[in-house]
Order: structure tokens, then sequence, then C-alpha cells
């Protein structure tokens, strides 16, 4: 992730939103993203990269943060979820954008990556140094197709209607910051990975019927004996 004070994109969508802050103080949270990567045939391109710029209380200027393209992923690694200062310190919080992501950004559980902004940088930092101030999602979620046009052909979108966008979203994870882990769901199912780019459920695995079958599969898929699951799966057995 990309931190600076500088040039904030040209082409692409870009748009303002009213920010509520914990303690009550709002802020303009500037928008762009650009749109690229990987799609199917006949599908709009996802989002390729998205920036934020706002002024935090306190500062003189504003800051960036981006979301960059994973060539890994074939989109943008994140989706913004929200934005918080706490004592002239910054910090956003994101979702990694679907499965390729989830797996790439080390699984998170509950599924977010917390970054603070210091030293003139964005560091990701664990949930246990993430305020527990903070609780509420409070950026527009839903940035494509109607929503999104809606949100350009306003000159600031304001803080009651990004919450009203946002109750839609049935996801306890959007509902509020998650301090637990959740159960698995969706792409959140158990994985393994060969440690060169393949990753597999782990209940695959536990489908073999004896350990010889299974250990066949690892070699099949290129697990080695430290990367394959088979033997901690067949000793629960």
């Amino acid at each position: 992730m990309s931190a600076c004070a500088g040039r904030f994109g040209i082409g692409g969508d870009r748009w303002k939103e009213e920010v509520l802050l914990h303690d009550g103080q709002k802020i303009i949270v500037e928008r762009y993203q650009t749109y690229g990567g990987f799609s199917e045939p006949g599908q709009s391109g996802p989002i390729k990269e998205h920036t934020i710029r706002f002024t935090p209380p306190g500062f003189s200027q504003a800051i960036t943060w981006t979301s960059e393209y994973g060539k890994d992923i074939g989109r943008t690694n994140f989706n913004l979820l929200a934005v918080h200062v706490l004592n002239g310190t910054p910090y956003v919080v994101a979702e990694p954008n679907l499965c390729l992501s989830y797996n790439k950004w080390g699984r998170p559980n509950p599924p977010y990556v917390f970054f603070k902004y210091e030293g003139n940088a964005w560091q990701r930092i664990p949930l246990e140094q993430f305020p527990a101030e903070f609780e509420t999602i409070n950026v527009a979620l839903s940035i494509r197709d109607g929503n999104l046009k809606n949100m350009l052909r306003m000159n600031l979108v304001p803080a009651d209607m990004i919450k009203e966008m946002n109750a839609s979203r049935e996801q306890p994870e959007y509902k509020t910051i998650l301090r637990e882990p959740m159960n698995y769901t969706d792409c959140r199912v158990p994985m393994v990975t060969n440690g060169k780019g393949l990753w597999l459920a782990k209940g695959w695995f536990g489908t073999k019927p004896t350990l010889e079958a299974c250990q066949a599969e690892c070699k099949r898929e290129k697990f080695d004996d430290k990367t394959c699951p088979c033997n901690s799966i067949f000793e629960e057995k």
C-alpha cells in the first residue's frame, strides 16, 4: 500500500464522501478508482486500483491510501471498509478482495486487514493494535453500478446517506468491526497451500480413503512433505 500527498489520478471515477469518525467529527474523503484486470467475457472489468485522499484532524495536508493492483489476483487487493483517526493517527480498515486476495493476505479472521499511518507511510498492523474505540464501517461499500452513478452526481455524499446505503448489507462483518473470529463461510473454509501459488480446501484431502491416497494427491498437486496436510488429517481420524 502506498501513501503520498501528491496527484490524485486521471480518468476513472472519483467522488467525495462525508465520513463520520468515532468521536463525532466528520472528515471529507475523496475516492478514486480505475478499472481493468481479469474479467470473464462479456463482463465489465473489475476495480483495478482504488485510492482515497483525506486530511486527518490536526494535519496540514492530505494523505492518501491506495489499494494497488494485484497482478496475481487480477484486480485491486482490497475493498475499503472504514477510515478512522485517534490522537492524530489515521487508520484504515479493508477486506481482501475475493478469495485469491484472502489467501494472499494470510486468511485473516475476522476478515479484515488493518493499516496505521506512521512515519509518513502506511503499515499493516494486527487486530490487537487496532484501537478498541473504532467500531463503525463508515464509508460506502457498494461502489459499482447504480450506487456509484448516484454518488457521482453528488458534490458530497453525506454520512447519513452512506449509513443508509450500507444498511442493506446483512453480513455481520459489515454491520460493525468484529473483534472475534467468524464461523467459516464462502472462501473462509480452511485452506492449505503448496507454497507455489496453489491453494486447495483442506477438506478435499480429508475425503481420500487412505493416507496413501491422500499423499498421492499431494504429489499430484506438487505439495511437498512440509506442505502436505495428510499426516495431520489422518492422525485426527
